[in-house]
């Protein structure tokens, strides 16, 4: 099943702004709706946001109200230095858990469940196999909290696809993720001058690059696949070979006993090493990424590519970053970029939808549209004539973009002529609603 109407969990995490750029770009994708209790970092012009935590409760209103066909949720913590215990396991565990509940009500339009996982899954032993795959169940219990989240995350995810056989839930476990965007505490491992290692381990590592991340995410959301799948690129390096492509020495600093106790002390002098991270700096991990190059995807990186493409950014950056201006959102500046008249660029011209030039003469020609009478015509009478010629070859996605051109008068012919011979629920909906606020602007 093709996704139409997508929902987004965590819109201003990095990956869920990323994704919303990516699919604000595929024109078969009609609404792109994406929730959060904390405004986007990124700009975005087609995705809509509604700001909202994980109460299920809400999430279910936004869901079956925008008819949403595919989740996608991103908000998975998987790095236990950026927030604290309890924030985690409430976001991984109960949020997880609010979600599915909002997508299982009685009205819900899901078909598609989309997971954004780890393969912080598996673990990290001596006695591990050189690669899991994703019929390998984790051998050894989870060590740390983050590891038991994410068992307990995807054992929801799992049930609920148990549960709800008509939805097809997609559970993707990405390895270590490396880019010039992304932070994580293993690229601040890899920014320090030397690299440190447990004294007497050297441990194999596989990476994925941070737009394979977004790739494999509108991969999935793109088609229907079921199950779990691993996804990290080709090749596996040792530590040593990863300092060395990045050109640094590698610094076996850490004792093989007590690394716990230094890493905490480490900790306070401003290096993050993370409860998660410790055994893979002794045993490291590979898995099996084949199954999901069977279903077409293609990495743009090697694990190897990827650590090269980290060690470029990070000899540039201190050389390009003082002109780097972070983004903001601000609602108010949102509104007039997607709607205003007077906004010539938009990514939605390049998409192949109308111009700016385009809303203005269907406003015009809009405005001239009587609306038909209360009564209803006789038989014999003609049909009114749309309120522009071709309207009704746009799609839904091309009328809603162009509503807040529209004066009162221009939406209410609008509004008659959709309910008359379209029935467009989603039109009908946005238009009551810019009328609905109009309204309260003038209260």
């Amino acid at each position: 099943m093709p996704s139409k109407r997508v929902l987004i969990t965590g819109l201003s995490t990095y990956w869920g702004g990323r994704l919303a750029l990516a699919l604000e770009g595929d024109p078969s994708i009609e609404a792109i709706v994406g929730v959060d209790n904390e405004e986007p970092s990124v700009e975005l012009e087609r995705t809509e946001y509604v700001k909202v935590g994980t109460q299920h409760a809400l999430l279910r209103r936004v869901v079956e109200a925008a008819e949403i066909d595919t989740v996608v949720d991103t908000r998975l913590v998987v790095d236990s230095s950026t927030t604290s215990r309890a924030k985690a396991h409430e976001n991984n565990v109960i949020g997880t858990m609010n979600i599915l509940a909002a997508c299982s009500g009685p009205d819900s339009c899901v078909r598609k469940f989309i997971f954004k996982s780890s393969t912080h899954f598996y673990g990290s032993e001596q006695d591990d196999p050189a690669f899991f795959d994703e019929t390998m169940e984790r051998p050894h219990a989870a060590r740390t909290p983050i590891e038991r989240d994410i068992l307990d995350a995807e054992g929801s995810v799992t049930e609920f696809a148990d549960q709800h056989p008509k939805v097809a839930v997609t559970i993707l476990r990405f390895a270590n993720v490396l880019g010039p965007a992304v932070r994580t505490s293993h690229i601040d491992l890899f920014s320090l001058p030397a690299v440190p290692m447990i004294l007497g381990f050297d441990p194999r590592y596989q990476f994925v690059h941070e737009d394979d991340v977004v790739h494999g995410l509108e991969h999935v959301v793109q088609r229907e696949l079921p199950g779990v799948y691993n996804l990290a690129a080709d090749g596996v390096l040792t530590l040593t070979e990863v300092a060395g492509l990045l050109g640094k020495p590698p610094a076996p600093l850490l004792p093989p006993w007590g690394t716990g106790l230094v890493a905490g002390l480490a900790g306070r002098l401003g290096l993050k090493i993370p409860a998660e991270m410790l055994n893979q700096l002794r045993f490291g991990r590979g898995v099996d990424n084949r199954r999901l190059k069977a279903c077409g995807f293609e990495y743009g990186y090697t694990s190897r590519e990827a650590v090269l493409k980290l060690g470029e950014h990070l000899r540039l950056h201190p050389v390009l970053r003082a002109g780097a201006e972070p983004y903001r959102y601000e609602r108010e500046v949102e509104e007039f970029l997607r709607w205003s008249p007077n906004v010539r660029t938009s990514r939605l011209t390049e998409s192949g939808g109308l111009s700016r030039e385009q809303m203005v003469e269907l406003r015009r020609l809009l405005s001239a549209y009587e609306p038909p009478a209360q009564a209803e015509p006789a038989e014999e009478d003609p049909l009114p004539p749309p309120p522009v010629d071709h309207y009704d070859d746009l799609g839904s996605e091309e009328v809603i973009s162009l509503l807040g051109s529209l004066d009162k008068d221009g939406l209410r012919a609008l509004q008659a002529y959709e309910r008359e011979h379209r029935g467009r629920v989603t039109v009908i909906r946005a238009i009551e609603s810019i009328l609905a606020r109009q309204a309260a602007a003038r209260g």
